[in-house]
């Protein structure tokens, strides 16, 4: 299959190129650092983002793309469903 953009670099605005379903953990970090979250099903987020700060993000709609550098997605606190990493 032609890639038309094979050998560009992947900047911070170009679209996701690689994809991994979350399971929320306090203490285990993502695979990968996110670009984005994508969130299936409505609920609260807790997360630790790439700078180390933890937070919670309450009351996230379903169908919600969520454009954060994320290293972890706590269990305590997260009760959103269908996570999907995106990068």
């Amino acid at each position: 299959m032609a890639d038309r953009f094979e050998g560009m670099a992947i900047g911070y605005d170009a679209p996701a190129f690689h994809g991994f379903t979350i399971t929320p953990n306090d203490s285990i970090d993502l695979s990968e650092i996110t670009r984005a979250v994508w969130v299936g099903g409505a609920g609260d987020i807790t997360l630790v983002m790439m700078s180390g700060a933890t937070l919670t993000l309450p009351s996230i709609p379903a169908g919600t793309l969520m454009p954060v550098r994320a290293v972890r997605i706590q269990a305590t606190g997260t009760d959103a469903t269908g996570l999907v990493g995106l990068v």
